[in-house]
């Protein structure tokens, strides 16, 4: 593997694992805590919705791929980015999860509205809760870094 990255403009980019390994590997503890006790199908969601919003292609790619193995179905995968044009094909807890991701990620705005987090705590104990809004800051945090650093969509690096 090679320690830059090359964005289709031709600029090198770093490999930000190899240049910072210990932000890296932190960032991969985090994850890791932050899926904890969720289900794996409303992880993926929440990492593709963030990811959609942020328009990161490589981790979109990803994940998905993740919810497919994970048995998501395509009907779902092609509902995310209208979740709330096609309510009905999520559950009122899902809905309220992408619903906080949503204002989470675009926090600038306009905050994260009182209703959007009281929909999300009427579905979450404050445990699950505390992890959804940790999952949506690591998927902020990695759509950041594959951005930055000019990851390319369909190269999954992580093994």
């Amino acid at each position: 593997m090679t320690t830059t990255n090359t964005h289709v403009t031709g600029t090198a980019r770093l490999n930000f694992a190899k240049a910072a390994p210990k932000v890296f590997r932190a960032l991969i503890g985090f994850d890791a805590a932050a899926r904890e006790g969720l289900d794996p199908a409303l992880v993926e969601l929440i990492q593709i919705r963030a990811s959609h919003l942020n328009r990161c292609a490589y981790c979109l790619h990803m994940h998905t791929n993740d919810a497919r193995k994970a048995g998501e179905t395509e009907d779902r995968l092609h509902m995310v980015p209208v979740w709330r044009e096609a309510r009905h094909f999520f559950t009122e807890q899902e809905q309220a999860a992408l619903a906080l991701t949503e204002a989470v990620t675009l926090v600038a705005d306009g905050g994260v509205p009182d209703e959007v987090y009281a929909r999300a705590a009427a579905h979450f104990d404050e445990q699950e809760l505390a992890h959804v809004l940790s999952l949506i800051l690591a998927i902020n945090t990695w759509n950041r870094v594959a951005l930055s650093t000019a990851k390319l969509a369909g190269t999954d690096e992580r093994g």
